[in-house]
Formats: C-alpha cells, structure tokens, sequence
C-alpha cells in the first residue's frame, strides 16, 4: 500500500493544474499535470521506492510522466518542496534557500538574490567561481571563496539540481518580454498575491503563461527588494522557461541604462548576443 506521499505529490500536481488553468496557460499543459496527479495517485508502489529502485529515469517512463514533470516529482521527493507550484502560488523565496548555507544571515541572503537573479545553490555556485559573487556587496573574495567550498561540500552529499542543457534564442526571449509587458499594460493578465512585500495580501503581480514551439514560459515582473529600491518593478522582467524534455532555466530582461545597448531591452547575462541581434535589425532596416 504506497505511503502518503504518492497522495501529498499527487495532490500538488492537481494544484498546479488548477493554478495554470486559473492563469490561462495551455490546456495542453493543464491536462499534463492532470494525467501526472493521475498516475501517481494510482501507483502500486511508493514514489520512494521507484526513486530507490529505478532513480529519475523510473519515474519518466510512468504513464503521462515526462522529464519536466519527472524532475518536479524528484524535487519533491528530496527536498519536500517545489518551487514551480510555488511560484505560481507567490510563496517562492531564494532567500530561505540561501540561507541553509554556513555563515549566510538573511541580509546576506537577501543580498545575493537581489544582486545575482539566482534562485538555486547550483546557479549560486556558478556565480562563486565565476566571479559575480565576489561582486556582491558586503561579500569580497574571502567570503566568496568561504562561500563557495560550503556550496561545494552541500552538493556533494545530495542529488544536484539538473540544469538546461540549452536556453532560448535571445530573440525568443525579448519577444516574450514584449508579450508581457504589452499584455500587463493592457490589464490583459491574471494576477498573483506575492508573499513578499505584500502586507495587504492584494493580488498586484501580472503572470503570463506563453509558449514558443517546444519552449514553455511563466513570466513575471522582478519582486526582488533591489527592483523596489530602484522603483524598476515594472521593467525587470523574470522569464522561466523549460522545455517538456528538460528542466527549468531562468533570465531576466531589463532596460540597459548605459552604453552602447542604452535605451533597449536587454537579457541578463546574454548581453552579447543581444548586441548581434540589435545589430542585425539596424543592418535589415
């Protein structure tokens, strides 16, 4: 007789039906999370001793279970939580992650996540040794370096996370950065009540479920402490994005203050390419 968490999983895969079907995302991605619910909800065997037996590629080969919805049933299984459901519920905070590491305080936390648009240890890492982390304020090299061996050593005794293995062109994304911001300005889009910064609890932060050929997208302005001081919640622009064979990935888009790129909408982190494609319009113009 499977256990309660096969009815608890179950039970948030159903959720995230509803949820994405309240915020008019495709019913074809509505019905998946629905067969999903259904075949968990229907196994023989406990979700534990599939993982034990058979690993992540057990739970893709269930009935109606691909590998995006595979991995959001694997991270419920190790970590409890979900951070796509969430999201989308507007519980969904970094910070509590971040601080899980040795010697990071919520203002550090806070500060990371602000600065860095990162939301998993993984991508964290990768900021570590990349040198952005050390960029953050109140950080330095010390501390990054201090930071990054107790990521290293909190990877080591658990699954890692997967990471895309690809992202959408910056063309795909700028575009669905137009959706949004045209959609939101029309008052076209369902609205979430964020946990932070909301003491009211009102229902203020548009969310857009779009897609683009194989590529899925929920899109969001930034609720980061950073974007409230700067006032530029209505122009960063946080775009997840994943594909029904591959994990979610994250950008963000913003408007460039300065240089060559000022004025235009820009993709964190891919701001050379979107130089080619700014490019490549002038040259066709």
């Amino acid at each position: 007789m499977p256990g309660p968490e096969n009815s608890a999983i179950a039970g948030r895969l159903r959720e995230m039906a509803d949820l994405l079907e309240q915020q008019d995302a495709n019913p074809f991605r509505v019905g998946a999370y629905r067969r999903a619910a259904r075949t968990v909800a229907s196994l023989a065997d406990d979700l534990a001793t599939i993982v034990r037996r058979d690993g992540l590629e057990g739970l893709e080969r269930l009935p109606g279970v691909g590998r995006s919805i595979a991995l959001a049933i694997d991270e419920m299984h190790r970590t409890g939580r979900w951070r796509q459901l969430e999201r989308l519920r507007g519980e969904f905070t970094p910070e509590r992650l971040f601080r899980s590491i040795p010697g990071v305080g919520p203002r550090l936390a806070a500060k990371i996540h602000d600065s860095l648009d990162v939301e998993t240890l993984e991508a964290l890492e990768i900021a570590a040794h990349d040198g952005r982390l050390e960029a953050v304020p109140g950080i330095g090299p010390r501390r990054a370096r201090m930071i990054a061996a107790a990521l290293g050593q909190m990877l080591q005794r658990r699954v890692r996370q997967a990471v895309p293995a690809r992202e959408p062109p910056v063309e795909m994304l700028l575009d669905v950065d137009d959706e949004y911001r045209r959609q939101s300005t029309a008052g076209r889009l369902r609205k979430i009540a964020p946990r932070r910064f909301n003491p009211q609890g009102s229902a203020w932060l548009p969310i857009l479920h779009t897609q683009r050929g194989a590529w899925h997208f929920t899109v969001l302005f930034s609720n980061t402490a950073r974007a409230h001081e700067l006032d530029r919640i209505g122009d960063w622009v946080v775009i997840y994005f994943h594909t029904d064979d591959g994990p979610e990935g994250q950008r963000t888009v913003v408007t460039e203050g300065r240089g060559a790129l000022q004025g235009q909408r820009v993709v964190r982190g891919r701001e050379g390419e979107c130089t080619r494609h700014y490019r490549a319009l002038l040259a066709e113009a």
